[in-house]
């Protein structure tokens, strides 16, 4: 018989809330974590855009004990570090902390062979703060006199992984995934291959992203991408809205623990749902754009559904991709139609990122755990700001306020720049099967 996979732990850093009980709150009050943002020696007059999800006051030493070697961390490995804190405790993963030579110490999974847990995580950009830092500092001096042998190592999207596993003492496979916005799906889609050959018992997944840095945030200006609503941050994200303009960029980290059915079983741990199903596919369009017809979006969703043994009327729930822009939101609509056929038309929708933002490489570890809290409790969170369904986009994406609803089965969708689409399929655990 074939493994089962479920989940055990929620570790969500986002700008609404850190820690499943803040963000739960949020995401059922609708609150938008937008707000006007200003970057150090930059004429703000050229950046069209100036709003932004961020983590304010964000401290790694609040979650982890200091070591020496974290003052050359950048920000999206320190994010995932934190989730990957409050993804392990939240799974009942006991820790304990070894103290190392010369201020190194680490934690330990407690019970479990280090070699049994592994991580693979979605980043969709490298460390864009250090990258910006070392290159200034380049610049500066005309050349690598002072830049840190330790700038390029941190630099590497590869660094956010290893840097869990140091933090963790981890030592199963380690490795990133980078496919842009779908960059988490494609990094849990692999978690849940690793652990149904039986490489590993357990994954540490998800994703991470910190890229709201003025070079990169200036690249999605350039692309005319983002909403220029500056003068209502709050209002800023609006999927599927008539007045939706552009997406809004996030920061954070979404984390989860992936685990063998009978290994959960076993140490008594609490199962949230089980990974059933996935697709993943490709539009081999445009290098940003989406293809227009959603073939292949609808394609990823049809091949979550086979791979779950799941009929589209099963379907109670979708967490969309849904980045309120003029071209996703319909393209993903008529790709849902596509997929579900005639049940599209009763099966509930909602974008997280009309309250986080785009987390970009961190989205679908964020929306699969907001869309784990929904099933778990009954509630499906609303799409805020969504006043007057845009042309094309004539779903239910539950506007506004929050709906009761039992969720049994759910898609959380993640489509990334070039048409790289992945869907993951999430059924209620029965702990009768």
């Amino acid at each position: 018989m074939r493994k089962r996979v479920v989940i055990t732990g929620l570790g969500p850093l986002t700008p609404i809330g850190i820690g499943k009980e803040a963000f739960w709150e949020s995401l059922i009050a609708g609150k938008s974590g937008a707000k006007k943002i200003q970057f150090e020696g930059c004429d703000m007059d050229q950046f069209n855009s100036q709003v932004a999800c961020t983590i304010d006051s964000f401290l790694l030493t609040d979650f982890l004990r200091k070591r020496k070697d974290f003052r050359y961390l950048g920000r999206t490995s320190a994010f995932a570090m934190a989730a990957t804190k409050l993804a392990l405790e939240d799974a009942g993963l006991e820790l304990d902390y070894l103290e190392g030579e010369k201020g190194q110490g680490a934690y330990t999974v407690k019970h479990i062979h280090p070699g049994k847990i592994g991580v693979i995580l979605g980043v969709g950009a490298q460390n864009m703060d250090l990258c910006e830092k070392w290159f200034r500092q380049f610049l500066k001096h005309k050349g690598p006199k002072r830049v840190s042998p330790f700038g390029l190592p941190h630099v590497q999207i590869c660094s956010v992984p290893v840097n869990v596993t140091m933090a963790f003492g981890i030592k199963g496979i380690a490795c990133s995934v980078s496919t842009a916005c779908a960059s988490s799906n494609h990094a849990m889609i692999e978690a849940y291959k690793q652990i149904l050959s039986g490489e590993e018992e357990i994954m540490v997944t998800g994703g991470a992203d910190a890229c709201i840095t003025p070079f990169v945030f200036g690249g999605f200006v350039s692309m005319n991408a983002m909403s220029r609503q500056n003068d209502a941050p709050e209002k800023a994200s609006r999927p599927f809205d008539r007045e939706r303009d552009g997406f809004v960029m996030g920061e954070g980290s979404g984390i989860v623990v992936l685990e063998e059915l009978d290994h959960a079983r076993n140490r008594g741990a609490h199962i949230y749902c089980e990974l059933s199903g996935y697709g993943a596919t490709s539009d081999a369009y445009h290098i940003a754009a989406p293809d227009p017809d959603g073939e292949m979006q609808a394609r990823a969703m049809k091949n979550a559904l086979k791979t779950a043994h799941t009929s589209p009327e099963e379907i109670d729930y979708i967490n969309a991709h849904g980045t309120s822009t003029l071209l996703n939101d319909p393209v993903e609509t008529l790709a849902i139609k596509k997929a579900l056929g005639r049940a599209a038309n009763h099966v509930a929708i909602s974008s997280t990122k009309s309250m986080t933002g785009h987390l970009i490489g961190a989205s679908g570890g964020i929306e699969i755990i907001a869309t784990v809290l929904m099933m778990e409790r009954g509630k499906i969170h609303p799409t805020i700001n969504l006043e007057n369904p845009g042309e094309g986009c004539d779903l239910f994406y539950v506007p506004q306020k929050p709906i009761d609803k039992e969720i049994e089965k759910a898609i959380s969708n993640s489509f990334g720049f070039g048409g790289q689409n992945a869907s993951i399929l999430l059924s209620r655990y029965d702990q009768k099967k």
